[in-house]
């Protein structure tokens, strides 16, 4: 049997997962439903407009179960973790509030305008408050990063009488992990809203939707993944660093590395055995650990036992890290391929539109494995030598919790099914019969971007 401090972490893990998917979407999707729309008042082509109609749908139903599952998300600061905010509030608090009211507000005002202002308002106007929602979520990202990062690596405070009193707002907000934290979190939303478009995109064409609109969210999809996953590595390697300097355990349990030394091999597959404390069936390469983390091939890291009992389980660590990375490596690979077709003209077999549909949600697979990594990485503090998950969990008994718990399992369930068959439910409906394939022309969906191929104005 699990007791209630097990439970409370599991249920907070859940909260957190269902409501990361969301803004993962929402912060980038908007702002390339705002390069949509300046790409139609730049050109003037009905395609462009026709693809921002389709894709603030599907924004402003990702927003709206983001904001409930954020709501439902903070209820548990009171009911299952008051210890949080009894010690840390006048840091968590503020920053809280910063996010609503420079944030949340603007994007919520302005989302109303996006979805039902476009015929009834100048388009410039318009397009400014995209612009507004765009600017509104990125800030939101910004509040929320800023208090995790200071969660990891806590600065500009002094403790008094065991409640934390903020002695600079600058080190709070820009702490040392922030900057990475933040870029790292930016560029995981670009792939995941890049990975998204795409594959409804793909499958859209897969059912002969081969409309202009579709065509060219296909492409913007594609590109900006394949931009964005070199980016994310070079991040992922400036963040992983930093970490290696504020919470070297992390690490060391990532890269399950249970002794310290020097010219670490970097293992590619292993079963860390918490009980022997070493790595079973273990597949290495030798020194590239040392080399990757200290750039020096006898670089020396610490192993996990010379942390004592104040460190997190490895086995989490070293498999959702590989996950996330080999994830990110097949994207890579598959939006390179999808890039280089389209940019040399050919035409995407139809093999590679299904991996794409495939793909649609690999972006929050990646997320998803990195944020249980920093989040079970930081264990068992809640906040890292300040606070422990312990000290911070609420008096709830475990049946209350567990039941609170299969609860939210079973809504949680239901909605992202429900979102993800809505979804392909809106691609299925959005095709105009004008633009189907008749099935008596050749399948050729990106043979060209002319204009009037698609019966629009050139």
């Amino acid at each position: 049997m699990m007791d209630a401090l097990m439970l409370a972490r599991i249920q907070f893990a859940a909260n957190i997962s269902f409501h990361i998917l969301f803004p993962t979407i929402t912060i980038a999707l908007v702002w390339m439903l705002l390069f949509f729309k300046i790409r139609f008042h730049i050109s003037g082509e009905a395609s462009w407009m026709a693809a921002y109609r389709f894709w603030v749908k599907v924004f402003a139903l990702t927003f709206a179960l983001g904001v409930v599952s954020g709501i439902t998300m903070s209820f548990q600061f009171g009911t299952n973790w008051p210890g949080f905010m009894e010690t840390v509030g006048n840091v968590a608090g503020p920053l809280l509030a910063f996010e609503v009211l420079t944030a949340f507000f603007l994007e919520a005002t302005f989302l109303g305008v996006m979805l039902f202002g476009a015929s009834r308002l100048p388009a410039w106007l318009h397009t400014l408050a995209t612009a507004l929602v765009a600017i509104g979520t990125s800030m939101s990202a910004f509040w929320i990063i800023a208090l995790n990062s200071w969660m990891h690596t806590p600065q500009g405070f002094e403790m008094i009488d065991g409640v934390a009193h903020v002695t600079s707002w600058m080190e709070v907000v820009f702490n040392p992990s922030m900057p990475y934290r933040l870029t790292h979190m930016m560029i995981a939303s670009g792939l995941t809203a890049a990975f998204l478009v795409t594959g409804i995109s793909a499958y859209r064409v897969l059912r002969n939707d081969t409309s202009l609109g579709v065509r060219r969210a296909l492409k913007t999809g594609v590109y900006s993944a394949a931009v964005l996953i070199p980016i994310q590595i070079w991040v992922g390697d400036l963040h992983g660093l930093n970490t290696l300097e504020h919470q070297p355990a992390k690490i060391a349990a990532m890269e399950a590395i249970w002794e310290t030394e020097k010219g670490a091999p970097l293992v590619l597959f292993a079963i860390p055995d918490e009980k022997t404390r070493s790595n079973l069936y273990e597949v290495s390469v030798p020194k590239l650990a040392s080399l990757i983390l200290t750039h020096e091939l006898d670089g020396e890291l610490r192993g996990i036992n010379s942390f004592g009992e104040n460190r997190p389980k490895v086995a989490p660590l070293f498999y959702g890290f590989r996950i996330m990375v080999g994830t990110g490596m097949l994207m890579l690979l598959v939006a390179t391929v999808s890039a280089v077709m389209l940019l040399r003209s050919k035409p995407l077999p139809v093999f590679l539109l299904r991996v794409l549909v495939l793909m649609t949600f690999s972006g929050w697979v990646a997320t998803l494995s990195g944020w249980y990594v920093t989040e079970i990485g930081r264990q068992p503090w809640l906040v890292q030598g300040v606070l422990s998950t312990a000290q911070a969990v609420g008096s709830a008994p475990a049946s209350s919790v567990a039941g609170s718990l299969f609860m939210y399992l079973g809504l949680y369930s239901f909605l992202l099914f429900s979102y993800i068959a809505t979804l392909f439910y809106m691609a299925k409906t959005a095709a105009n019969p004008r633009h189907k394939n008749s099935g008596q022309t050749p399948y050729r969906p990106f043979a060209s971007d002319n204009p009037t191929l698609q019966g629009e104005p050139s």
